[in-house]
């Protein structure tokens, strides 16, 4: 979910929830069915046109890997074929259903949920979760970067490593957290039921039926062929 992967015609938040959740448990249930495969291959090409290209080039090497360790596991355990390939496509469901969802912006995703009313405790509290690893792996970064500058690189020495590394970090997140505080109060963000108006909410077109439709399609086709 960040803005490396973003483009210009993304959809709908709350469409991609539909999506990723949809082939998901679809793959999984049904990963035993020869045409499964060809189903998420499909869905793959589909995202790649739609402009998820970043995305789709991103899952591709960790899908590979991870289809690969898990069949390799399986096969060692169970000696069967059909088991392996629903391993094999249970790791795929996986990758290839999140692709959109890593394109999206979570701000856009809680404005969608606010637009249905979702409460506020709620959806505050994804807001801070999604947000919460990137600004960890960016805040990490910049401490590994300030070790190596100071030549207190080496995690062999865990004195040298706990007073360069975790006790910035712990000061990082803390100040962060009064950060969000006063940010969240100066917004005047409040859990009651007054009225408030949200600021460029998602745009559902007719567009974001599509997806909809060709997933549906898909499912039907992998379930009578």
């Amino acid at each position: 979910m960040t803005s490396f992967f973003e483009i210009r015609r993304p959809i709908h938040p709350l469409v991609v929830l539909l999506l990723v959740t949809g082939s998901l448990v679809f793959g999984l249930a049904l990963a035993k069915e020869i045409n499964v495969l060809y189903f998420y291959l499909g869905v793959f090409l589909f995202y790649l046109i739609w402009g998820y290209w970043k995305a789709c080039l991103a899952v591709v090497p960790v899908a590979a890997f991870f289809a690969g360790v898990f069949a390799g596991l399986t096969y060692a355990i169970s000696r069967s074929e059909l088991e392996t390939y629903a391993a094999a496509n249970r790791a795929l469901a996986l990758f290839v259903s999140v692709i959109p969802s890593l394109a999206m912006r979570p701000i856009d995703l809680v404005r969608a949920l606010n637009q249905l009313k979702i409460p506020r405790r709620i959806t505050l509290g994804m807001l801070i979760t999604l947000t919460f690893f990137p600004l960890l792996r960016r805040e990490v970064k910049i401490i590994r970067e300030a070790m190596r500058t100071r030549g207190a690189n080496s995690i062999f020495a865990p004195a040298v490593f706990y007073r360069s590394f975790v006790i910035p970090l712990v000061l990082r997140l803390v100040n962060i957290s009064d950060t969000l505080s006063l940010s969240v109060e100066t917004r005047g963000f409040t859990f009651s039921k007054e009225p408030y108006t949200i600021y460029r909410p998602p745009r559902f077109s007719l567009l974001d039926v599509l997806p909809i439709l060709l997933l549906a399609l898909g499912m039907t086709g992998v379930i009578l062929l």
